[in-house]
């Protein structure tokens, strides 16, 4: 088989190159690039002898799948893979999986920076001082006894949820899969967005949940609460967003994922929105994680070689 890293996934030459050396030792060929391409003609360059292509989240489409007559699995080192042609996958017997699971510390803890930001106003602070000047009267807010809504209780859901849990807070859940745990108290999403001081989602980008945090959805927020996202972009609607926070209709909100990757067009509606904290999503992004995802990316292959596959899309 040979084996196409389209990509660095985040590691050191030294880690590619141990991981080269594992698979030829088995009897593959294994092809590595030091470099990201988001290109689709660089990517299908790259790719169109492979046997099995691993790639984060650069979009393959049936662009570039159709010119990989051997291709037979993608193995997508990402959690999401709406950035592949799952259905041109399916007619074509090719399979897929993800890489499940290697972020889910990394963006518990930046959902949970991300609210302790908004509220103690660290980068604003951080100008003061600079000016030099001081906290000008400024009076943050502290997590400890604070309601939190969780919006989906998933693997990353439920780790954001023990972290905020530490720090003292009340946890409200909303999700399709109910997780039987005492300190967590589960209402439908109109009863999540009412009550909780933070909204902080965990869902999929899927028909269902496109702009699910919508104009009316906002509105049901209190006027203290904020809204943390490190799923989705599509999830939220932007421009009603923008418009709740011009509008002192909600307190605050930290962003990490938009509709597209950044650079954000200069016209995003939340540039200029007030109380804002913007990301250029980085939550699953660590030295830690990419390391435990390299090491899901190689049993994946590991399985598809032995017959099985784990973490399976298709």
């Amino acid at each position: 088989m040979k084996i196409v890293f389209a990509e660095p996934l985040g590691v050191s030459i030294t880690e590619l190159e141990k991981t080269k050396a594992y698979f030829e030792n088995k009897g593959h060929s294994f092809v590595y690039y030091s470099d990201r391409n988001d290109d689709h003609k660089e990517i299908a360059k790259r790719t169109n002898d492979a046997d099995i292509l691993t790639i984060s989240n650069i979009p393959v489409g049936k662009e570039v799948i159709s010119k990989c007559p051997n291709l037979k699995l993608i193995n997508v080192a990402f959690t999401g893979y709406e950035h592949i042609d799952i259905e041109y996958c399916k007619k074509q017997g090719i399979s897929a999986c993800n890489a499940a699971g290697y972020s889910t510390p990394a963006v518990a803890e930046l959902s949970l920076s991300m609210a302790i930001n908004l509220y103690r106003k660290i980068l604003d602070m951080d100008k003061n001082t600079r000016i030099p000047a001081d906290r000008k009267g400024f009076l943050g807010q502290e997590l400890f006894g604070k309601t939190v809504g969780i919006v989906g209780t998933g693997a990353i859901g439920l780790a954001t949820a023990k972290l905020f849990h530490a720090f003292g807070c009340k946890i409200i859940a909303y999700s399709h899969t109910v997780k039987f745990i005492d300190w967590i108290e589960y209402v439908n999403i109109e009863n999540l967005l009412q009550n909780a001081d933070i909204v902080s989602l965990h869902i999929p980008s899927n028909a269902e949940t496109s702009n699910f945090i919508n104009q009316e959805k906002l509105k049901l927020m209190k006027k203290s609460a904020i809204l943390i996202n490190t799923a989705r972009g599509a999830i939220i609607d932007s421009l009603a967003l923008s418009n709740a926070l011009k509008n002192n209709e909600i307190a605050g909100a930290a962003i990490d994922v938009y509709e597209k990757e950044p650079p954000l067009q200069k016209d995003h509606p939340l540039l200029n929105a007030p109380n804002t904290l913007l990301l250029p999503h980085i939550a699953y992004a660590t030295q830690e994680s990419m390391l435990r995802r390299l090491e899901i990316v190689k049993s994946n292959i590991d399985s598809f070689l032995s017959g099985d596959l784990n973490n399976r899309i298709v």
